[in-house]
């Protein structure tokens, strides 16, 4: 008995889809993308123009005190104070501050915090030369602060926005330090932590940010400034937002960590030393290349570099102005978008700036932390001024390079 053989079905010609090319172009894969992925390939992208201009700056470098002639990259992202992590990892810290022949202070290694040489030397147990660990610790955690960035920017801004903010934050004129032996970025992925847990009110968290953080960069008393006034903020409008005793009692907790945190490493270095004096002494060493040794007298640095750069009274309203410009920067409704804690941060972190530091060729790299304010840049979508400020920026991050991280000869514009 034979089976019936089934009869072959008609083959049918489907009509071309018009769609189909276009369905999976890059601009679809971009938009169907997680946050995340995007969030990775703009760092990504960002890292390698920023390595193409690194490359080209070390080709027509000349010898200079940390390398000789034409470095590689990784020689060459471990200049300046690069290599003060290197010390602290190799011999630590002076048990005594070192002093010159008139009995002053002088630069050393009291002035660089423990955290980050921490993580490259980890990486350096694994037999990976100190120049690629530097990197490779500040690249990751440059992506993690881009990461959170996006989440802290997503709480104000609509996802284009949030994502914009981040291309600018990726692109930024310093953002080169991301990619160096550097502890900045370790700073912002700790400084955009803190700011997201406090947006989002997720005070208990914030211990143990806040303890990395003041052993890492500069800026935990500018964050115990900033939630001292999220606390009185809140506690005046608690009639229209509600503050739990609970959340009083934790976001007050949290302030007093941070004050006692922000001078961790002031008592560290006085306990190490047996001075007092040793950290703030250590710091005051690096102005004096531009006005001689002094007491450390708050507020009034920037007036002596304002009369250093321009003179005087040129050089004192010019401090002004500039005060009472980024004053006005932040009552802005694009500013006001951002929120009251970012305002909070940003205005707390300019006090601290102007209590402390002596602006010179390093005040870009120093106000950095300002980077939340990038959200204010990210709100206007017309295609011309997102590729314009794009440009712009990367022709910052050139000039930026050449001023502060390239060296000719007797170099006083350090990054």
């Amino acid at each position: 008995m034979t089976t019936a053989q089934p009869e072959p079905r008609p083959t049918v010609e489907r009509e071309p889809d018009p769609f189909r090319a276009t369905r999976w172009s890059p601009r679809v894969r971009w938009r169907v993308a997680p946050w995340w992925a995007r969030v990775v390939l703009v760092y990504a992208g960002a890292r390698a123009i920023t390595t193409v201009f690194v490359l080209l700056l070390a080709s027509a470098q000349g010898a200079n005190p940390w390398t000789g002639a034409n470095p590689g990259y990784f020689e060459y992202a471990n200049m300046w104070d690069a290599r003060w992590y290197q010390i602290i990892l190799l011999a630590g810290y002076p048990s005594e501050v070192p002093l010159n022949d008139t009995g002053q202070v002088t630069e050393n290694a009291w002035a660089f915090m423990p955290v980050y040489p921490t993580f490259v030397g980890m990486l350096t147990w694994f037999q990976v030369p100190w120049n690629v660990a530097s990197v490779v610790v500040a690249l990751a955690a440059g992506l993690g602060a881009a990461l959170v960035f996006h989440r802290l920017m997503s709480r104000f801004l609509e996802p284009d926005r949030a994502m914009f903010a981040v291309v600018l934050f990726c692109v930024a004129p310093v953002s080169p330090i991301m990619q160096f032996g550097y502890a900045e970025s370790l700073g912002y992925l700790l400084l955009a932590t803190a700011l997201l847990l406090l947006v989002d009110r997720r005070y208990g968290w914030l211990f143990p940010v806040i303890a990395l953080w003041s052993f890492t960069r500069p800026g935990a008393l500018a964050f115990a400034l900033t939630l001292g006034l999220h606390w009185v903020w809140r506690w005046w409008r608690r009639r229209d937002d509600p503050f739990p005793l609970r959340e009083r009692v934790l976001a007050a907790s949290a302030t007093a960590f941070a004050v006692l945190f922000g001078f961790g490493w002031l008592l560290v270095a006085a306990i190490g030393t047996g001075d007092l004096h040793a950290y703030t002494d250590t710091e005051l060493a690096w102005r004096a290349a531009y006005i001689g040794y002094g007491e450390l007298v708050p507020f009034t640095a920037w007036f002596e570099s304002g009369g250093w750069w321009l003179g005087q009274p040129l050089g004192t309203i010019a401090v002004l102005a500039l005060l009472l410009g980024f004053g006005l920067l932040l009552v802005t409704p694009a500013v006001r978008r951002l929120g009251v804690d970012i305002r909070l941060w940003s205005t707390s972190y300019a006090l601290y700036l102007l209590a402390v530091f002596f602006p010179q060729s390093s005040v870009f790299r120093i106000a950095s932390p300002l980077f939340p304010l990038l959200g204010a840049a990210a709100i206007p979508r017309a295609r011309w001024y997102r590729w314009g400020i794009v440009v712009v920026f990367l022709a910052l991050q050139v000039g930026w390079l050449l001023i502060c991280w390239g060296i000719d000869g007797r170099d006083w514009t350090p990054p």
